[in-house]
Parts: structure tokens; C-alpha cells; sequence
């Protein structure tokens, strides 16, 4: 028997399905749970790569991290239960603002696709059914497929009837692409229903084949009835040749239109485009920097980009764009904004200002350790090896010193591929930080920074080469890295 819970803040009713018809009886339990925002730094699990060096995987796995299991953090003091330590000052990007950031990211994964939707039970699906049958509103058909398909993925699997679980999701999933695709046809040309249907086969969502013509194809309709994101996707089927030929005039223009048309995502691809000379066009800074503009009046947790490369272009120290005059202030709060709204490289650019004093910000490693962790939650490599650095120096009252937490966040941005985390592993093991030290793993890690371009891993490797006794990494008498052996960031 199939379940389908109900998400609550503080209570979860869980209703039982035994069919779809009217007539299913459907029993209700009550548990109490308490939803927590996630610890800070978050949980993350290691994911080590299998095109590792062989040498690297057997090292890393006879140590006592077990590769499979989520970790966590030693150090939970930043938290709501800190609130009180944090100064008042730039309020915008303060550590509440840190924690509601967090907060509203677990919200929106954890939460229905749509906020309107009723909660999941036989009654509401049979109700709006019926109502839908009724009803001749594209909207409300709409709304209902959508619906069915937000309840499939909350469906259990029942191990005591598995095949009834598997059977009642592709029952409500085909009753919900038919009325999706009904709503697409060209008789009925429903912009929304068609910008959805493409989404679902450029991905191959909810059991449908990847098929790039049939969403071109779809995209372009909803385009010639002005549907803004459907133009920004032809635009990018045109730029990339996905189901049609590349055609870089043609991507110009349906970029235009949709910015035209007030989406956010052609505004900032566009602003791109023209800053950069992207695509063959002239450079055009002072029009890219109004596109920029204009999108960040329609930011959203899905857009938020347009903030960030406004913050970047005000920050710029010599004015070299047209219409732009330095101001680390303004740069700040668009950062803030774009931060708040869970943009992974605003919230690094936080932290890293609130570690280093820079954007005008004093040195606050609780506030740097706390934006730095939003944007490793979003496995931003970049945040992952800045929480290294500070595991490996710690933080007085904020961080205990941890150098098994220092080696699993620069390892867990290694495997990313950034060439500074690599030489960070390869010093880390080099020197037995966190670790045990193995001289040919390490030599291996530097090997893979040199070929990522890290200079430092190049002379490292130049000097193991002439003479690995006398140039061997040391520590302090406290233990900590000396400085001139080990910058990881």
C-alpha cells in the first residue's frame, strides 16, 4: 500500500491510498517532528571520484573516513543559539540573514513545487479531478497535472505491496503528461503547458525520452505566443544547436525578444553577451550593465545571477565600464541580496570579505565561517577549501582548530577538480594533516594541481624531485602549518 506523507512544520499527517476511486478509505496518523535548519558547517557527503589515481583511492579508503557516510561537522556554535553574539552592524548580511538564507533553501527543496498546492490526500486528488473534468480553464487543467505530479513524488514505497507503488505513480504520471500534452497541441497551444513539456523532454522528466526536436519544437510555439522563458530556450537551442542548427543571428534575436519580454534569464545571458563580446557581437558594456539593471528588479531565488555580476562590475577599482563608478558599498548589498536569495557565489564572495576585511566589511570569522558554509552546503568548490583554511587555523570562540576537518573539505573540493584544493590534499598528505602522510599520494595530488595550472604544485613537485628531506614541509611547535609552506587560499 502506497503512502503519501504531508509535509508540516509541526505536526505530518500521513494518508493511505488504497486506490483513486471516491469511494477509498483513507486512515490518518499523527507524529510530532521538529524541522531544524542543518548544522553550520552542513552535513555533505564524500563523494570520491572513481577516476582517482588508484594509489589515491586505496589511501583514502584504509583511513578511518568512511567514503559512504555523511559527516559532520565537530563545531555547531554558529547557530540561532548565537544570535546574540553577532554585532550590529550591515544588517544585510548579518548572520541571521545567514541562517534565514539557509533555512529558505531546505524550504524550497524539502517543500511542494508549488505553494498553492492543496495537501496530497485521495479527497483533494479526486476533488480536483473532478473539478478539472468540469472546467474548461487551461489554468486549472494545468494546475491539476502539475498536482498529480508533485503527489508521485511524495508516494512511499510499500515493501509489502511494491508493485502497487510502482503502479499507482505511473498511473497519476500518465494521467498528467496526457492533460500536459493536450494542453501543448497545437489546437489548444497553451504557452505554459508547452514551456513545461519541453522542459520534460530537453531533460527526459517524468518518464518521457529525451527528445531536442519535439522541445525545440514545443519552445517555439510558446514563443510565437510570446512566452518569455519558451523565447529564452529557442534562444539557447539556436546558440548550442540543440534540436535545430546552430544559428548565432537567430539566438541574437530570440535573446532580444525574450529580454523584451521581461525574462530574467535572457536579460542577464544577454548582458553577458555584450559585456563580453560573446557570439560574435561588439562589446557593449554600458548596454550590458542596463541589462544587468533591469534583471535585478525581477530577481528571484531562481535568478539571481544579474545581482552578483552587477556587485562584480561595482567593484571594479577602475572604472573601466562605461556608466559604472567604483562603489565597494552598493557592490556589498547586491552581493547581500544575491546571497539571500542562495546564490552559491555571493555567499562565498561574503565570506570571503568578512574573513579578509574586504566590500568595506570588518574581519568577522563568525560571519565569514557562517556564509562560507550556505555556499558548501551548494557544494561550491570554492567555500568547501575555505572551510579548510579555517578548520586548519580555527577560530578563537567561533572554530575549533580540526585538521580531519580541514583534509575532508579540501578533499571534498580536490575531487571537484580546483586546482588549489588538490595542492592543499597534496600538502595535507605530504605532511600528515588530517591524514596519514604518504609521500607518493601527495606527490600524486601535486600532480594533478600542475595539470590544473597551480604554480605552486610545480615548484613543489621541482623541489621533491631535488631533495624531499631538506625541503620537507614543517610545523610550529603549536602545530600549526608555517605560512610560507602551506597558502590554500
Amino acid at each position: 500500500m502506497a503512502t503519501l506523507p504531508i509535509r508540516n512544520v509541526e505536526k505530518e499527517k500521513v494518508y493511505n491510498l488504497s486506490n483513486q476511486s471516491s469511494k477509498t478509505s483513507v486512515s490518518t496518523t499523527t507524529t510530532t517532528t521538529t524541522i531544524r535548519p542543518p548544522p553550520i558547517p552542513p552535513p555533505h557527503l564524500i563523494g570520491i571520484k572513481n577516476q582517482s589515481p588508484s594509489l589515491i583511492n586505496a589511501a583514502y579508503t584504509s583511513s578511518t573516513v568512511s567514503l559512504n557516510a555523511p559527516y559532520y561537522s565537530t563545531t555547531t556554535m554558529i547557530g540561532e543559539n548565537n544570535l546574540s553574539e553577532d554585532p550590529d552592524y550591515l544588517p544585510d548580511s548579518s548572520l541571521a540573514m545567514s541562517i534565514m538564507a539557509g533555512k529558505n533553501r531546505m524550504k524550497k527543496l524539502t517543500g511542494p513545487n508549488d505553494p498553492d498546492f492543496p495537501p496530497v490526500t485521495v479527497e483533494n486528488i479526486n476533488k480536483l479531478r473532478q473539478e478539472c473534468k468540469e472546467s474548461n480553464s487551461k489554468e486549472e487543467q494545468f494546475f491539476f497535472a502539475k498536482y498529480l505530479l508533485d503527489a508521485v513524488k511524495q508516494i512511499r514505497f510499500n515493501p509489502e505491496d511494491p508493485t502497487r507503488s510502482i503502479q499507482l505513480k505511473e498511473n497519476l504520471t500518465n494521467e498528467a503528461i496526457k492533460i500536459i500534452k493536450k494542453l501543448s497541441s497545437y489546437k489548444t497551444g497553451f504557452s505554459e503547458a508547452q514551456f513545461f513539456l519541453g522542459n520534460c523532454y530537453g531533460g527526459g522528466l517524468h518518464g518521457l525520452k529525451p527528445d531536442l526536436d519535439k522541445a525545440f519544437s514545443l519552445y517555439l510555439q510558446g514563443s510565437k505566443q510570446s512566452h518569455p522563458e519558451c523565447t529564452y530556450r529557442v534562444a539557447v537551442c539556436y546558440e548550442l544547436g540543440l534540436g535545430t542548427k546552430k544559428d548565432t543571428r537567430s539566438a541574437i534575436m530570440f535573446y532580444r525578444k525574450a529580454a523584451n519580454l521581461s525574462s530574467p534569464s535572457a536579460m542577464y545571458k544577454l548582458g553577458l553577451i555584450l559585456l563580453n563580446g560573446f557570439l560574435s557581437q561588439s562589446k557593449n558594456p554600458r548596454e550590458a550593465i542596463a541589462w544587468f539593471s533591469k534583471a535585478t528588479q525581477l530577481a528571484d531565488e531562481n535568478n539571481p545571477q544579474s545581482l552578483h555580476e552587477l556587485a562584480s562590475a561595482y567593484e571594479l577599482p577602475d572604472n573601466s565600464i562605461p556608466s559604472v563608478i567604483h562603489d565597494l558599498n552598493y557592490a556589498r548589498e547586491l552581493y547581500s541580496q544575491a546571497a539571500q536569495l542562495g546564490y552559491a557565489p555571493s555567499q562565498f564572495k561574503l565570506g570571503l570579505a568578512y574573513e579578509n576585511g574586504y566590500l568595506n566589511c570588518p574581519i568577522d570569522p563568525r560571519r565569514s565561517i557562517a556564509w562560507y558554509s550556505r555556499s558548501a552546503e551548494q557544494n561550491d568548490s570554492n567555500a568547501e577549501l575555505a572551510l579548510s583554511a579555517w578548520y586548519l587555523t580555527g577560530a578563537t570562540n567561533v572554530l575549533n582548530q580540526n585538521d580531519h576537518e580541514a583534509y575532508l573539505w579540501a578533499r571534498k573540493a580536490a575531487d571537484k577538480g580546483l586546482a588549489k584544493a588538490e595542492y592543499a590534499v597534496g600538502y595535507y598528505t605530504e605532511t600528515g594533516v588530517g591524514v596519514l602522510p604518504n609521500i607518493e599520494e601527495a606527490k600524486l595530488w601535486y600532480q594533478r594541481a600542475s595539470k590544473h595550472g597551480d604554480k605552486k604544485a610545480d615548484l613543489r613537485l621541482k623541489t621533491l624531485a631535488l631533495s624531499f628531506d631538506a625541503a620537507r614541509p614543517t610545523r610550529e611547535k603549536n602545530g600549526k602549518p608555517k605560512d610560507s609552506d602551506c597558502i590554500i587560499m
